[in-house]
């Protein structure tokens, strides 16, 4: 491995971690937090939809760097564009890739559609609607969380001789 590929992949995994953590450390202690430090449902939404925006100001900037990283490193796993289709290897870069663009695709959904809804429904009082568009935006976080794994996985796989 040359100079430059080791900096493109240590920029990658620090992306990675960052981006997935954050997004773990969202689910598994900010949400939960929530809930110690208020009942009031519109403040506990205010609070963890405020967390998200500041978390959400890093969403891009970390896809970008892992998409474009991602495309660099690629090219260790592919000898040629047709390998993609032919190779354990460059089936499971497509396989990683799909998964990347739902993963994607869901995340901007969600933020854009169901955060929004989420924080209009909490101000203005509606707390059935809001649980039950709540619900339906922790599937799609679930789903998040499991494509990030899943990802994680592959990524993991390609590294295995073979």
């Amino acid at each position: 491995m040359d100079l430059l590929a080791a900096i493109v992949l240590g920029i990658h995994l620090v992306a990675a971690v960052l981006f997935v953590g954050g997004s773990f450390f969202m689910w598994l202690v900010v949400e939960p937090a929530s809930h110690e430090l208020t009942s009031d449902e519109s403040a506990r939404t205010a609070l963890v939809g405020r967390m998200a925006r500041h978390f959400g100001r890093w969403t891009t900037p970390l896809l970008v760097v892992l998409i474009l990283t991602g495309i660099y490193n690629a090219s260790w796993y592919l000898g040629s564009p047709g390998a993609l289709f032919t190779t354990i290897g460059g089936r499971l870069l497509l396989v990683k890739a799909i998964a990347v663009a739902v993963l994607v695709a869901l995340i901007y959904v969600h933020g854009l559609y169901f955060g929004r809804r989420i924080m209009r429904l909490a101000r203005e009082g509606r707390l059935d609607e809001l649980r039950r568009v709540r619900r339906i935006s922790r599937k799609i976080s679930y789903t998040n969380l499991g494509l990030m794994l899943a990802v994680l996985a592959l990524a993991v796989a390609l590294q295995v001789p073979g």
